[in-house]
């Protein structure tokens, strides 16, 4: 058994708030993380599955089976099926203010979730399951292994190629076909499809609504539609560009990527490390996947956004505290590290102290100049741990 490293923070969470929802794309291991918390929970716990039938006729008189259970925990998994939920669980909440009464498991963001996040604020506390991340596994595989196959774990555990592959397929479908209609999204899964492959041939460029518009021939109000129920359905990441009062002309568009790289190469049938090598996408990719290792490690402790100005200055990552800017991130797929005057400029104008050049070489941190630190994935979460 993986032990996820959200499971400590859960722990701590539910002896102080009524309600944690756990939130994260389907097949993530929500439902999993959530029958090992049921062991260590401080409550008894009643576990309710709404994709499964008689689960969901149990909430048919809600109010009735919430009290009923008002002094267990109740697991509510693929809660999104059920929206009108919220309103009730305000009052029910409110009439015994106590901790631990909901872990609500949902495959929508917050924003999806708008009953929730307009009753039950001050009342529920947002946590996300990402894929496994590299330092959940790191004593089973490598980092390049990890980076090929992506976090999600029922992929992730298997060996078999074919098998993977059919993974993927049955995933994809299943989120076109189903689970982004259940969530709003009222469209052809064809258009769907399409709009998701391109966006893994677009991996870690800026986004271009007009091509993608063009090309599906369709509009550009429908088409960031379709972008916001992907983004919400933690498919996809748009990163967006820091600003700052500067006398320069910036990027004003976001950087999208596929968020998990497993997926990310099965959609552009990249099946091996080989294949992965040659391809124009490595750069790309290994970008997105450390980008999306930190965002997982470090959560909402920082802000998180790309520079790039129209004179060609540019950093891959940038980590903010109310956006004050904290430490500078460039990824390199390379073995050859030399200073380059786009990522100093970039220092340069947001005078951040911390600085990192990650590379995929397992080895030892050194300075590059006086002001950035060449390292592995490892060494730069330990230090940004620090700040």
């Amino acid at each position: 058994m993986i032990t996820r490293l959200l499971e400590k923070r859960i722990l701590h969470l539910v002896k102080h708030f009524p309600a944690i929802a756990i939130l994260g794309p389907r097949q993530v291991g929500k439902t999993t993380l959530a029958k090992i918390l049921q062991k260590k929970l401080p409550k008894e716990c009643e576990y309710l599955d709404l994709e499964n039938p008689i689960d969901y006729l149990k909430l048919d008189n809600a109010l009735q089976y919430f009290k009923l259970n008002q002094n267990k925990c109740i697991i509510v998994d693929e809660v999104q099926r059920m929206p009108e939920l919220f309103p009730l669980l305000r009052s029910v909440i409110d009439s015994n203010r106590v901790p631990c009464r909901f872990l609500l498991l949902g495959s929508a963001s917050p924003d999806l979730l708008k009953q929730s996040s307009e009753t039950l604020a001050g009342r529920i506390v947002y946590t996300e399951l990402t894929p496994f991340n590299f330092f959940e596994i790191k004593n089973r595989v490598s980092l390049i292994s990890h980076w090929m196959s992506g976090g999600f774990p029922e992929p992730f555990l298997l060996i078999d190629k074919i098998l993977k592959t059919e993974w993927f397929s049955s995933f994809i479908m299943t989120y076109i076909e189903r689970d982004l209609p259940i969530l709003g999204l009222k469209t052809s899964s064809k258009n769907v499809s399409r709009l998701i492959s391109m966006i893994a041939h677009s991996h870690g460029q800026l986004l271009n609504k007009s091509t993608f518009s063009k090309s599906l021939e369709t509009s550009l109000p429908t088409i960031r539609n379709y972008l916001d129920y992907l983004e919400n359905a933690f498919l996809i990441r748009r990163l967006y560009p820091f600003y700052i009062n500067i006398k320069k002309r910036l990027v004003k568009s976001p950087k999208i990527y596929l968020r998990d790289s497993g997926l990310l190469h099965h959609i552009l049938r990249i099946d091996d490390f080989n294949v992965l090598s040659g391809h124009p996408v490595i750069g790309h990719s290994w970008e997105g996947y450390i980008i999306e290792q930190i965002i997982s490690i470090c959560g909402n402790k920082f802000e998180y956004s790309f520079y790039r100005t129209q004179d060609g200055s540019e950093c891959d990552l940038i980590l903010s505290i109310s956006n004050a800017p904290l430490a500078c991130i460039e990824v390199k797929y390379t073995s050859v590290t030399k200073k380059t005057r786009s990522l100093s400029t970039t220092i340069h104008d947001l005078k951040t102290e911390h600085n990192f050049l990650i590379i995929p070489e397992d080895t030892d941190p050194f300075p590059l100049n006086t002001n950035i630190t060449v390292c592995n994935l490892e060494y730069c979460i330990f230090e940004l741990e620090k700040l």
